[in-house]
């Protein structure tokens, strides 16, 4: 594992960040390998995240940051593997709805289930160290 070097006058707050993101890319592909267990690439693995109930597909390019058509060829990927159905908006027929499938439901659950488990590199540290880490995020995240 490669060492980051951060110079020591960068802002804590910059060191923070940029050691976030290599605990996240050292683990990206852990996290690749559980989505695809099911068929799935992160795009489509994030398009299922917003479909507690049936919305239209334009709102999942809005979650996206993405164009409609990126979602259009996502969820043929999706419907093909049973995990999404479109439907029509009672309110408005030319919107196409997104819904999760009981299949989908389960898929989604099970890697959620899967990246909660949290990487060895802080499971390794002490239980004193993991609830200041918690608690330090809790409080970076408070609104």
């Amino acid at each position: 594992m490669a060492e980051t070097t951060i110079s020591p006058r960068v802002e804590p707050a910059a060191e923070a960040w940029e050691l976030c993101m290599e605990l996240f890319g050292v683990n990206r592909p852990r996290m690749l390998d559980i989505q695809a267990e099911y068929g799935l690439k992160p795009p489509q693995f994030f398009a299922l995240q917003p479909l507690d109930e049936p919305v239209p597909m334009s709102s999942v390019a809005n979650v996206l940051r993405c164009d409609r058509s990126a979602v259009t060829w996502i969820t043929d990927r999706l419907e093909e593997r049973g995990y999404v159905e479109r439907r029509a908006d009672a309110h408005d027929r030319r919107v196409k709805l997104l819904a999760l499938t009981d299949e989908g439901r389960r898929v989604r659950e099970e890697i959620r289930a899967g990246l909660a488990v949290p990487p060895e590199a802080l499971t390794r540290l002490p239980k004193s160290d993991q609830r200041a880490l918690r608690d330090l995020l809790r409080k970076a995240l408070a609104r």
